[in-house]
């Protein structure tokens, strides 16, 4: 049974006017699952969707075979799954530590859980470790990214939605954060990027969908889409 699927999901911000048009997908346990398309297929849409902010007008959201479709995004959270947005997720005038607790904020009561899950952040983002006591404001661009990623992680999610990690970042920068979601894998996380950095998603992911006005237009393992990468990031980034 997949982690999460998605059965026929139409969803939009009005109504009348739907974003996603009868969205199918699943996610496996274990995996990176990288989404592509060009601007306005409805990416990042989806993960709110799946996240609760929109509710699907139509079919189904199902994580560990539960519905989730009604829910909202503090009781999805709640279930085990994680959100990092394509902007800040940080608060800035907090120190990295706090705002890594804040991400664990719902289990604020289990100190010694607490402890261990900033420890765990801690070994994923050294970085992290080394600026603890600073501010976020202090923050490089990459460094507030694994931020994102890390407090996301502190409630210990079993799938993590992320949303262009790389955007706004320097190839440098963007490579750290990259690793650092190899990582969160390698340490039993389900990861459903969205990224328009085509390239790199289809190196971190074990699968990948194309997005095109709302619907699938193409999905298949990694190796599928890499023998094609330079006509894929031209239909991904332009649509065809």
């Amino acid at each position: 049974m997949p982690l999460l699927e998605l059965d026929d999901v139409v969803a939009g911000y009005v109504e009348g006017i739907d974003i996603l048009a009868g969205m199918r997908m699943t996610v496996e346990t274990g995996s990176i699952t990288g989404v592509i398309g060009p601007n306005g297929a409805g990416k990042s849409t989806m993960l709110k969707t799946v996240f609760g902010f929109l509710h699907p007008r139509q079919g189904r959201i199902l994580f560990e075979g539960q519905s989730i479709a009604a829910l909202t995004p503090h009781a999805v959270k709640r279930l085990g799954i994680g959100y990092v947005p394509q902007g800040s997720n940080i608060f800035p005038q907090l120190t990295v530590r706090e705002n890594l607790e804040l991400g664990a904020w719902v289990f604020r009561r289990d100190t010694a859980r607490v402890a261990r899950m900033l420890a765990r952040a801690y070994a994923a983002f050294p970085r992290l470790s080394e600026k603890q006591r600073m501010r976020a404001t202090a923050l490089s661009g990459g460094e507030a990214k694994m931020l994102s990623i890390a407090k996301e992680m502190m409630t210990d999610p079993r799938l993590l939605l992320v949303d262009e990690p790389s955007a706004g970042l320097s190839p440098k920068l963007s490579d750290q954060v990259y690793v650092r979601l190899l990582t969160a894998r390698d340490q039993g996380v389900t990861i459903l990027l969205v990224d328009q950095n085509i390239a790199k998603a289809v190196e971190v992911s074990e699968y990948l969908y194309m997005f095109e006005m709302g619907r699938v237009r193409r999905e298949g393992p990694r190796e599928d889409f890499a023998e094609q990468l330079r006509d894929l990031i031209r239909d991904a980034l332009l649509g065809a």
